[in-house]
């Protein structure tokens, strides 16, 4: 016998029905079962809901921080206080000019220090995460580890980031396409059409917008030419060739769609939503190949 567990608020409910009882309940669920109206929810086994939690605790971690480093960056605009010209924020450089500010007064003095220390320790809190994942992984099983090596040949996408969308998204093999995984995301333009008319408005965002955040992430780095840089062609040791290659077609053709969205004057950042939607595209390709290995693999 064979079970799915169904989204509830995605349950088919008429207009006008008041009245709710188990049997019509059943009634409702095997007519709309039968018809196809039921969304059916992926449940994560123990392991894959262990490191999705674990992903997402680094990820609220990064917005701790951001918002660590505002209050102190605010404050220092505050009080007058400017880095030398070409000094980029939160390097070590910017952190030691921090230290070394002094101020007359013992209450701006301790909130600098108050701030400072809670910006050192979002720092430690991501470092800490982040290496609790990179050794998840190693416990991960065979098809996570397929999954997110192999997603880590594309570009804007490293390790923490493959790990995100392999954590989100489980078993890729349930999406029978690609535009399936788009939807998923919520990344797909709203739209309300009526017989000649059409019209597409902002993307949906209801779907899981972490895989959306890192899809669009990602997008940033195919505004630049194609190209194989040190720090993907050492991600790329180990890739199979066909990983490879579906990686090159990425480049190229999520590169030419922003060159050609760029140059009809759109809003550079509808481009990169855009540019983030198609890489889901290439996101799904890589993961079916990659879950078809893992499974060759176990079974030989």
């Amino acid at each position: 016998m064979e079970w799915e567990v169904i989204a509830p608020t995605l349950v088919p409910v008429k207009a006008g029905d008041r009245v709710k009882t188990d049997r019509r309940d059943a009634e409702k669920l095997a007519r709309s079962h039968r018809s196809g109206d039921l969304t059916a929810v992926w449940v994560p086994d123990s392991g894959s809901e262990a490191l999705r939690d674990l992903v997402r605790a680094r990820e609220t971690a990064k917005q701790d921080q951001l918002r660590a480093r505002h209050r102190l960056g605010k404050f220092l605009l505050r009080t007058g206080q400017r880095p030398a010209q070409g000094m980029k924020a939160w390097t070590q450089a910017y952190m030691v000019w921090v230290q070394q500010i002094r101020y007359a007064q013992m209450a701006q003095e301790t909130t600098k220090l108050d701030y400072l220390h809670e910006v050192e320790h979002m720092g430690e809190r991501v470092v800490r995460l982040e290496q609790a994942i990179a050794e998840a992984i190693q416990l991960a099983s065979p098809q996570i580890q397929e999954v997110v090596k192999d997603l880590q040949a594309l570009r804007g996408i490293a390790q923490i980031s493959a790990v995100t969308i392999a954590a989100e998204l489980g078993n890729i093999s349930r999406f029978e396409g690609a535009r399936q995984l788009m939807g998923y995301s919520g990344a797909v333009p709203s739209e309300d059409s009526s017989g000649k008319r059409k019209q597409q408005g902002s993307i949906t965002k209801t779907g899981n917008s972490h895989l959306r955040r890192i899809a669009i992430e990602a997008a940033w780095s195919y505004r630049l030419r194609p190209g194989v840089g040190p720090a993907l062609r050492k991600r790329q040791q180990g890739v199979p060739e066909e990983i490879k290659e579906i990686a090159w077609k990425a480049q190229q053709r999520l590169y030419k769609r922003y060159s050609r969205l760029s140059a009809a004057g759109k809003d550079r950042r509808k481009i990169i939503t855009a540019v983030g939607r198609e890489l889901l595209g290439f996101i799904w390709a890589i993961g079916i190949k990659a879950e078809a290995a893992a499974k060759q693999r176990l079974a030989a």
